[in-house]
């Protein structure tokens, strides 16, 4: 009977087990950027329209506070006034980079205004709800939006 050397069965052992635990192939790395590609894909629409809707409804609530100052200011003042630092408040940045802000007065007997917020840059993509405005007595348009 021939005898082993005694290294040997380890150094087999060793090899065995560096060769099984190479790594990836190109096949395995393709398909995982195939899989992130198709995520991406399905997921960045989605993303961003809801990041439209979370603008818009920074709009709406610019909107809201426009109309609530203007109906304090009627109340004080018995007019309207036609810009938001008439108001005595500005514009939220977040809003202002996303959407143009106007004030436009009736020109009846009868004070009137509406408050629009028109979409710019990015956010003129959300054009099924754009202009948003609201009027003095609190009619909401596009009224699906609000």
């Amino acid at each position: 009977m021939e005898q082993k050397p005694k290294n040997r069965p380890e150094r087999t052992k060793h090899m065995n087990a560096k060769s099984k635990a190479r790594g990836f192939t190109l096949i395995e790395l393709m398909i995982t950027v195939a899989i992130i590609g198709i995520l991406v894909a399905v997921g960045l629409p989605s993303y961003n329209s809801a990041m439209r809707k979370s603008h818009r409804s920074e709009a709406q609530a610019a909107l809201m506070d426009i109309a609530s100052r203007q109906q304090q200011m009627l109340v004080d003042t018995r007019r309207y006034v036609a810009t938001v630092a008439e108001l005595n408040t500005t514009v939220p940045a977040k809003v202002s980079a996303r959407y143009t802000v106007a004030i436009t007065l009736g020109a009846g007997v009868k004070p009137t205004f509406t408050a629009t917020a028109t979409p710019t840059g990015d956010q003129a993509k959300d054009s099924s709800c754009a202009p948003l405005s609201i009027d003095q007595n609190g009619t909401k348009l596009p009224a699906n939006c609000w």
